[in-house]
């Protein structure tokens, strides 16, 4: 499985957390985010893994700052694109099932290492349920 992973100053030990653990699994991950805590733009490190996912070149993408918010809101700029922001196993697996979502979007500072671990895990492990929820994400992206 292909994974894109993009973060900003205040994601980075979670990212190289992260990282570690899909790499132990056999996963590939592509790393677009920022390795140092100086301050960065957050767009400019999530729309990369947004395009990857956007143009089917990876499986999933994870983005990660400080609330999750400000990633979220710039990958689901991108048509095809159904980030989540999530802080519990249990929205993660909604968002997988319900939503179909292919971007986890992690708020570091309202999260804990372990925690991100797990959620990643859930993630990547949940099938969408498709169904009745297959309707309502047909209706998502906007035909103008």
């Amino acid at each position: 499985m292909n994974i894109s992973i993009g973060n900003d100053h205040a994601g980075v030990a979670y990212k190289f957390a992260v990282i570690k653990h899909l790499e132990s699994k056999g996963y590939t991950v592509k790393n677009y985010g920022t390795d140092t805590e100086d301050s960065v733009d957050y767009p400019d490190f999530i729309h990369p893994v947004a395009n990857d996912v956007e143009d089917k070149k990876v499986d999933f993408g994870i983005i990660i700052c400080g609330s999750g918010n400000g990633a979220n809101m710039t990958a689901n700029k991108h048509q095809g694109v159904r980030s989540a922001l999530c802080w519990n196993k249990e929205i993660v697996t909604l968002a997988r099932q319900h939503n179909n979502a292919n971007i986890l979007s992690i708020p570091a500072r309202f999260t804990a290492q372990q925690q991100v671990i797990e959620m990643v895990d859930t993630f990547l492990e949940t099938a969408f349920e498709g169904g009745r929820h297959q309707n309502r994400i047909d209706k998502i992206p906007v035909s103008c």
